[in-house]
This record gives C-alpha cells, sequence and structure tokens, in this order.
C-alpha cells in the first residue's frame, strides 16, 4: 500500500471521528432540551451555541469551521427547507415590507454599521463596509422555532422568515461587491454595483425559476415519493452550484427554487403523502444541519480575542441595533403607508429585537481573503456581535413576545385539533362496525354494546368541540385553513391524475388559489372600509 493512500485513510479516519462526534454532542444537546422541562425554555440552536462555547473555553476544538463548508453544505438545505415551508399566499400578501426589509434594509444595515464603525473606531472604510455586510444577513432559526413552540401570529413569523430568506442573498451579495474595494481591485461605482447587483439577482431568479418549474412539471408524470424526494435535495444543491458557477446569487436561486417547488410543484406534481414524505425529510434535514452548524459556531468563538476588541465589538454591536431600528420602525411605517401593511408597533419592536445573526454572518467573515490586512478585525467583530445577538437577544425574546402580549393560541389550536382527529378516528370506527354487522357474524348483543361505547364518546367529544368553538370563535379560522388547503389538494390531484392518465398533455394552472386569495382581498377590502 503506497504512503499516499495510506495518509489519506488516516485523514478520512480523523475527518469521519470528527463528524460522529460533532454529531454525538450536537445530538444529544438537542434530545437533552426536551427531556428537561427548564431546557425547552430556550431554543435548542441556542442551546448547542452555550455548548460550543463551554468546549471552546475548555480549548477542546470539534473541527475547523471552513465557509465553503457553511456556504457549499449547509446553507442550500436550510434555505431551501425555510422557502419549501413559506407559504405563497401569505408572503404575497406581506411582499412590500419584505422586500423593503431585505432589499433597503439591507443597505440601510451595510452603510450605518460602516458609518459608526469608521467614525467611532477609526477602522478604514473598506474594511468596515465588509463587517456591515456581513452583519446585514439575518438569521432567525431560533426565533422562528420560539415562535412555533410559543404559537405566535403566523403573520409575525411570514414577516420574519421572508426577510430572512431574502436579505441572506441580498447580503452575499452586497459582500461580492464590496470585497474587493480594499484589496484595491476595483474602485466603488454605483452604477457598476446595481447592474452587477441586478445581474446576480436575475441570474439566481432565471436558474431557480427554470429548474423549480422543470421539476415540478415533471413530477406530474410519475408518482415515486423516494425519486420526488430525492429530487428536491439535488435542485437545492444543484441550483445553488449552477448559479454560482454562472456568476449570479446560489442564495437567490435556492430561495427561488424553494418557493416554486413548495407552493406550486408539491400541489401540482405530488399526491399528499408524498408532500409529506418530502416535508418530513426537510424537516429532519433542517434539524440535522442546524444541530451541527450552532454547535461549531458557538466552538470556533475565540474568548480571548474577543477580549482583546472589545470596544470595535461594542460599538459594532449598537450601531447594529440602532441601524436595525431605523430599518423596522422606519420602512415599517413607510410600507403601512404604501401598503397599507398594517405592521403595529409591537410587531415592529419583535422584528428588530428578533434580527439575530448566525451562519451567514460567520462565513462571510471567514471568506475574507487571507491577503487582506484587516481580516482578523472582521472576523472577530462579527463572532463577537453574532455571540451577542444569539445569547443576549435570543434568550430575550420570549420575554419580549410575553411582555408584548405576542404569545399566540397554538395550545389551543392544539388541543383543538386532537378533539377533531378522535372525532374522525371514532366515526371511521363507527363505520366499521356499521360494515362488519352486514359482512361478518357478531353477535348482535356485542356489536350494541361496541357501538354504544363509541356514540358515547363521540358525544363526549362534540360536546367538547361545541363548547371550544363557542369560547373561542376564532378557532373557525382553523376549520377553514384545513378546509382550503383540502380544497388545494383535490384540484392539484385532479389534474395530475388527468395528466398520469394519458388525458391531459400538459398541466392546467390551479385556478382556485387566486380564487382564494382574491376572497381573501376582498374580505381585507370591507373590513378597512368599515
Amino acid at each position: 500500500m503506497s504512503l499516499e493512500s495510506t495518509v489519506g485513510e488516516v485523514a478520512i479516519k480523523q475527518n469521519l471521528e470528527q463528524f460522529l462526534l460533532v454529531l454525538s454532542v450536537s445530538l444529544s444537546v438537542a434530545t437533552l432540551s426536551r427531556i428537561f422541562s427548564w431546557f425547552r425554555k430556550i431554543p435548542y440552536t441556542l442551546l448547542l451555541v452555550i455548548v460550543g462555547l463551554a468546549l471552546a473555553f475548555v480549548d477542546v476544538r470539534l473541527v475547523n469551521l471552513s465557509p465553503e463548508l457553511i456556504l457549499e453544505i449547509f446553507l442550500p438545505p436550510l434555505l431551501f427547507e425555510a422557502a419549501w415551508n413559506i407559504r405563497w399566499r401569505d408572503l404575497r400578501r406581506d411582499l412590500v415590507p419584505v422586500s423593503l426589509f431585505a432589499i433597503v434594509g439591507v443597505i440601510i444595515s451595510v452603510v450605518g454599521i460602516a458609518f459608526a464603525i469608521n467614525q467611532l473606531t477609526g477602522l478604514p472604510l473598506t474594511i468596515a463596509l465588509l463587517v456591515g455586510a456581513s452583519l446585514s444577513a439575518t438569521d432567525p432559526v431560533s426565533v422562528i422555532a420560539l415562535f412555533r413552540e410559543l404559537g405566535a401570529d403566523k403573520r409575525l413569523k411570514t414577516l420574519m422568515e421572508g426577510e430572512s430568506l431574502f436579505n441572506d442573498g441580498v447580503a452575499v451579495v452586497a459582500f461580492s461587491l464590496l470585497v474587493g474595494l480594499p484589496l484595491g481591485l476595483e474602485e466603488f461605482s454605483i452604477a457598476t454595483s446595481v447592474a452587477r447587483f441586478l445581474g446576480f439577482v436575475g441570474i439566481g431568479i432565471g436558474i431557480g425559476c427554470i429548474i423549480g418549474f422543470g421539476i415540478s412539471y415533471a413530477t406530474q408524470r410519475f408518482d415515486l415519493p423516494l425519486v420526488e424526494q430525492s429530487l428536491t435535495l439535488v435542485s437545492a444543491y444543484g441550483t445553488y452550484l449552477i448559479v454560482e458557477e454562472l456568476g449570479g446569487s446560489g442564495v437567490i436561486g435556492v430561495v427561488t427554487v424553494g418557493v416554486i417547488l413548495g407552493n406550486f410543484g408539491s400541489r401540482i406534481g405530488m399526491n399528499p403523502r408524498t408532500r409529506l414524505i418530502v416535508s418530513e425529510f426537510w424537516d429532519f434535514l433542517a434539524f440535522f444541519v442546524n444541530s451541527i452548524v450552532f454547535l461549531l459556531i458557538g466552538d470556533q468563538i475565540k474568548i480571548a480575542s474577543l477580549g482583546q476588541n472589545i470596544h470595535l465589538i461594542g460599538v459594532t454591536i449598537l450601531a447594529v441595533l440602532l441601524t436595525r431600528a431605523i430599518a423596522i420602525y422606519g420602512l415599517g411605517a413607510f410600507s403601512n403607508i404604501l401598503a397599507n401593511s398594517q405592521i403595529g408597533w409591537r410587531e415592529q419592536t419583535v422584528l428588530w429585537w428578533g434580527g439575530l445573526r448566525g451562519s451567514v454572518s460567520i462565513a462571510l467573515a471567514l471568506s475574507v481573503p487571507v491577503v487582506l490586512e484587516g481580516r482578523q478585525d472582521i472576523i472577530e467583530t462579527v463572532f463577537g456581535v453574532v455571540l451577542f445577538t444569539l445569547l443576549v437577544q435570543g434568550l430575550t425574546t420570549r420575554w419580549f413576545l410575553e411582555k408584548l402580549n405576542l404569545i399566540g393560541d397554538q395550545p389551543l389550536r392544539q388541543q383543538y385539533s386532537e378533539v377533531l382527529a378522535r372525532r374522525i378516528a371514532l366515526n371511521r370506527v363507527r363505520n366499521y362496525l356499521e360494515e362488519g354487522l352486514n359482512t361478518t357474524e357478531i353477535d348482535s348483543d356485542l356489536w350494541r354494546y361496541q357501538t354504544k361505547l363509541i356514540d358515547s364518546q363521540l358525544t363526549t367529544i362534540n360536546d367538547e368541540i361545541e363548547e371550544l368553538r363557542s369560547k373561542h370563535p376564532e378557532l373557525q379560522t382553523l376549520d377553514l385553513e384545513q378546509l382550503q388547503e383540502t380544497m388545494l389538494d383535490i384540484e392539484a390531484d385532479t389534474y395530475a391524475e388527468f395528466i398520469r392518465s394519458g388525458r391531459l398533455n400538459e398541466n392546467l394552472s390551479p385556478i382556485m388559489q387566486q380564487v382564494l386569495i382574491d376572497a381573501d382581498q376582498k374580505t381585507i377590502d370591507i373590513e378597512s372600509v368599515t
């Protein structure tokens, strides 16, 4: 056996051992957070950061965190999962504020953070701009998990998740445009920057649309759940790599293909069972990737270096909070005037404080060229701000939600869903008994006894449902949502069935979704008038 192959095998073995160690630690933390009640108050992603910090404090380094590793391996599945699960109907309603936060908000963050750092610390403006671009990408994974657990308003979740999806792409593009300035490789020009920005975004959206719609129509021709699940995985990574190779924004490309497949392809090309399988697969993959990324973020932070740059980090934290406030409150008010968005000050406050920074900011900072003189200042500043946002803002977001009375009715909705499910299940049992009486030799006394038990339980459940509906009329919205989802599924499944049987050559554009959107808009208009 040659020396090169021996060394290669040793390296592979070491990498595998490191990976298994990271995976074991991260999944253990995530599991323990579900077992012990006290830990449930803290999002598991923040617990992973804390554990990573503890390991770093005792100088236990799990693995070297490569920016390419985050951007090319971890980032696509995280972006695709969020885009897959976001509903276009909800996003479309708030497209104006989301676009303002994601585009204009990034510009405000980059310029504001850079100006503050340059004026108050003396850091060169070109270096400060890279810090601002790195920190303009929000990462609300922990906050969104908290929203889901507490049942916060779905619109608040849409606003925060929609902004993050798109501002990640805008931030990466801004960083790409600015990274050549301190190296003297290019000069800043507004016209050139705008043209390059439009090129980055245009290529990403274009390729994302081609791949997304292509896969959507292709999956109509067959019904193979594992193949369709694999296609979504290939589309996430493939879109990112292709768009990056063509000079576009891979982040924008992945978000585009995820939104298309989650809202269009999954309805016209997947039956409900396949859609559930794919959704569960992406839920697992997002949990898996987040478990690794947030542990590694904490593990890579160098405590001693942060202490040496505490002044620079402190100024940057204040600049991040101030520019975030200007962007959210200012653009929120503008959106309320422009598009009647009706985003209240309480929701804006949570959006402001919940704008955490995470994996994308770390990856951008680490991707700064090694030859750049201020590279270490950028990395340490970004790490310090990320640590502050994750631990201080992340751990206090629950308090903000409670004080602002934005805790939702998730426990109530879950209770209502459970009793509805029990009624459906018992009705099916009742139907089975009815059929069994006619098809099998069941003793009539036994049949009457079992039927009486089921009927008694059904009466109790029906009374509970009526009581919940009378006390909480808002639960009718849940019935409406479930009814609308069923209607959309029936329409999409019908078109797919006709195509598979050869009675249609191409897909018909769904009409029910637009009908429901128009009906919702008409209702909103009537309510605003009254």
